[in-house]
């Protein structure tokens, strides 16, 4: 910890050298990390980069409170969820705007391949543990907050944060998996979702 403190404090000095030895030593772990959130490569790295943009561009502002390497994969899992929760609002919101609006023509098997999606979807939130569905519908559904849960469970946030991951990779995967059994064009169009 003593060591961590160090090396922020020379990143806050502006010392390059000690940034550049850092953002060696983690970028591909915290890749990795960031991967196995999002279950997109190309989105991890952009992630990772932009974390140790922040970094830099702040550092004069950071406050460390634990080790280097929890607060990199801290910053990292936060970023790699509101890229996730944000692709999947951005598929809801699709998904409400086809079945709402009148002047979009549907065709049937439009429809089927969006019903296909939704079961899909709520197969795995099915699967998932009774508290890991609870949460992840508490927080995307009802809009509650982590720490609001984490009361309500009397868990810490961690946990809430766990559980969110958890319940973020698995559809992710069950999605992927789904993919490799359905269509092209199904295919396609779930990788337009960024699911």
């Amino acid at each position: 910890m003593l060591n961590d403190l160090i090396v922020f404090k020379k990143i806050k000095e502006g010392d390059v050298g000690t940034f550049e030895k850092i953002f060696r030593q983690f970028y591909s772990p915290l890749c990795m990390y960031a991967s196995s959130i999002t279950g997109r490569k190309d989105v991890s790295e952009e992630i990772v980069q932009d974390v140790f943009y922040n970094i830099w561009k702040d550092r004069e502002r950071i406050q460390v409170l634990r080790s280097l390497k929890n607060y990199l994969y801290g910053a990292v899992r936060n970023h790699a969820l509101r890229f996730t929760e944000h692709a999947l609002v951005e598929r809801q919101h699709q998904h409400e705007v086809l079945q709402n609006d009148p002047e979009t023509e549907q065709s049937p098997h439009d429809l089927l391949e969006y019903k296909e999606l939704e079961n899909v979807v709520t197969t795995i939130l099915n699967k998932m543990p009774e508290r890991r569905r609870q949460i992840f519908l508490m927080h995307r559904m009802e809009g509650k907050k982590q720490k609001d849960i984490a009361e309500i469970y009397a868990i810490s946030i961690k946990t809430v944060e766990a559980e969110m991951t958890k319940a973020y990779q698995a559809l992710q995967k069950g999605v992927r998996r789904s993919e490799d059994a359905t269509p092209s064009k199904m295919r396609a169009k779930c990788r337009n979702y960024d699911i």
